[in-house]
């Protein structure tokens, strides 16, 4: 060991795991249970319990996520239905919490083709609104043959006006559906074959146009939720390596300063103390959650051989507490790869006089030695 070290820090799969099971249900009753299971097969000597675990683990996680986009999914086409005042049925957004995994698989794929129901009579409804503006029919007759005094001409227009804006995305925004409307309406005053192929071509061409800005909108909002999802899970791994930091140097007798708790990688160093060492402390930094520096450092200059010796039994003792505390991450699934260490006694410790100290020391200097030499 050393008294400066350097670590990588890497988290094993199912701390990374159940921190976004926990997560994706908002920290739910239940749900840490299972990330707990994943964990305490950390701690298995056999290879096939933790694989095991791991994949239970990964398929729970996967289902949740599933669950959670079935559930934007209604609310979107719910969204749709009221604008249009469609009146078709949609499921219920689930809550997964306590759900077992088969549940939430079969609820899926319910979902699934009851939401592309939806999805396609949202459509239709969007496309009987517009050919009865453009006919002047009720929508109830367009649901139906149409009368028999109707020329076939304009039958066959108005059936294939309905197929093509039928097409038409039911997330579709109100200004692109009035742009579809606008070239169909155009159709009431055809007069020629020609003349209504044309406008059911530029009715084609806008629905294509409306389908692909909406894909568009929907392709950002996945890359948006991936990043927001990516952006959460690392701040929840970066908030477990220090909780975790904390309570392992905490159990081994070491004071943490407060603002360790709100430390990030921009926030600078945190000073860890403890009884007995009025003249030293730690000076520890965590980057991004991934690397782990931390070095011995005096609080004052040393004012005598003897202090200098004594630097060299604190070093050795900090050597220690660190590989304890590196054990203790170890049990909670934080492996630490160390890439930099410095000896005890290779150099001199550097002084760090702006650290924090535990007490305001009104005793001799001899007495402060006595201390340091456990006297």
């Amino acid at each position: 060991m050393s008294s400066g070290v350097e670590a990588e820090v890497a988290l094993d799969a199912a701390v990374v795991l159940s921190l976004g099971m926990n997560r994706a249900l908002g920290a739910a009753a239940g749900v840490a249970g299972r990330g707990a299971d994943a964990l305490s097969a950390l701690t298995e000597a056999r290879a096939e319990t933790r694989a095991a675990a791991l994949e239970e683990a990964r398929r729970y996680h996967q289902a949740l996520h599933e669950v959670i986009d079935r559930n934007a999914r209604i609310i979107v086409l719910a969204d749709a239905r009221e604008r249009h005042g469609a009146g078709m049925a949609l499921p219920e957004p689930l809550n997964p919490t306590g759900q077992p995994i088969g549940d939430l698989i079969t609820w899926c794929a319910s979902a699934d083709a009851a939401l592309d129901v939806a999805e396609r009579q949202i459509s239709e409804h969007i496309a009987t609104s517009v050919a009865a503006q453009v006919f002047d029919l009720p929508t109830e007759v367009l649901q139906t043959a149409l009368p028999a005094e109707r020329p076939d001409g304009q039958a066959t227009a108005r059936e294939t006006l309905a197929r093509v804006v039928a097409r038409l995305l039911p997330d579709a925004t109100t200004a692109e559906i009035s742009s579809v409307s606008e070239a169909a309406t155009q159709l009431a005053t055809a007069r020629t074959a020609g003349e209504t192929e044309g406008l059911l071509t530029e009715v084609r061409i806008r629905v294509q146009a409306a389908n692909q800005r909406t894909a568009e909108r929907r392709a950002q909002a996945a890359r948006l939720a991936a990043e927001e999802e990516a952006a959460a899970q690392a701040a929840d791994e970066r908030r477990y390596v220090l909780d975790s930091v904390t309570a392992a140097f905490g159990e081994l007798g070491y004071e943490v300063d407060q603002g360790f708790e709100t430390l990030t990688a921009q926030d600078g160093t945190v000073t860890l103390t403890r009884d007995g060492w009025p003249q030293h402390a730690v000076r520890m930094r965590i980057e991004d959650g991934a690397t782990l520096r931390a070095a011995l450092v005096r609080t004052q200059a040393p004012r005598s051989e003897e202090e200098r010796r004594v630097d060299v039994e604190r070093e050795r003792e900090w050597c220690a507490t660190f590989e304890a505390a590196r054990a203790r991450l170890a049990d909670a699934g934080i492996h630490s790869d160390v890439r930099w260490r410095l000896d005890p006694g290779e150099q001199q410790l550097p002084v760090a006089p702006e650290a924090r100290q535990t007490r305001t020391r009104a005793k001799p200097h001899e007495r402060e030695l006595r201390q340091e030499r456990g006297q």
